[in-house]
């Protein structure tokens, strides 16, 4: 069962691999099969949006990835390779070429597997090993405290570190699925996760003009960071949609 190098930023991210304990299933287990007809489902929307791509290189990373990271659990009791799945079917949504999505699914390997980084050269190309680099450097960033995160020279610092844009698009994706997985870490580990995203992920998606995503990432954080006031406004933002409703219905009946 592969293991991963850094065990603590691995739970931070949501991964859990102790040996010899089981975690208890907290979502419904997806089949092998299951999670096969979402790769060939990944595989047609990247054909669809970009149609001269070749996506050999996609299907030999997603091989390496189910290999590299067999037993590695999520915190919520998933298979560790629904999340370089997922990671990656955003970049497709974003219509991302052939090697952006390639790097997606790779984007843990070196980190949390024993794979390493001229393994990934060696396999899948120079281009495709520079961007999970990049991905791998950005999760070993600490940011000390809110004012370092805060701080507007730490979204430059982001950007000046990569020499490809896809660098940062794997990791905002990255982030996403984290925080659409939140629920599945201690309270401590929720807060702290969320904060930086707000402080550093959302502004920087901001920047590159991703609004979708931005507007995701910050109502997923606020959820963790004020609960109560989140639980006030997702109230009254329900009660004006479903008074939408009735007047909408009451409309047609006329």
């Amino acid at each position: 069962m592969a293991t991963a190098r850094n065990p603590v930023a691995a739970e931070k991210r949501g991964m859990v691999t102790p040996p010899g304990e089981t975690k208890p299933q907290l979502v419904p287990a997806l089949t092998r099969a299951q999670i096969d007809e979402r790769f060939e489902g990944l595989l047609k929307q990247v054909q669809a949006n970009r149609p001269t791509d070749d996506v050999t290189l996609i299907r030999k990373a997603w091989e390496f990835c189910v290999q590299h990271h067999e037993g590695q659990m999520r915190a919520s009791g998933e298979p560790y390779i629904v999340h370089p799945l997922e990671v990656s079917e955003v970049l497709a949504e974003m219509k991302l070429d052939s090697t952006a999505i390639a790097a997606g699914l790779l984007h843990d390997a070196v980190e949390d597997t024993p794979a390493t980084s001229e393994e990934i050269e060696a396999g899948f190309g120079d281009q495709v090993a520079h961007i999970v680099e990049g991905v791998t450097k950005i999760d070993k960033i600490q940011f000390a405290n809110r004012e370092d995160r805060q701080a507007e020279n730490v979204r430059k610092m982001l950007l000046a570190m990569v020499s490809d844009v896809r660098v940062v698009l794997i990791k905002l994706a990255d982030r996403l699925h984290n925080m659409r997985t939140l629920e599945h870490l201690q309270a401590d580990r929720q807060e702290a996760i969320a904060r930086e995203t707000m402080d550093i992920y959302a502004p920087l998606a901001h920047r590159l003009g991703m609004g979708k995503v931005r507007g995701e990432l910050e109502d997923l954080a606020f959820r963790y960071i004020d609960p109560v006031s989140y639980e006030k406004v997702a109230a009254a933002v329900e009660s004006r949609r479903l008074e939408g409703s009735s007047f909408c219905a009451a409309w047609r009946t006329r």
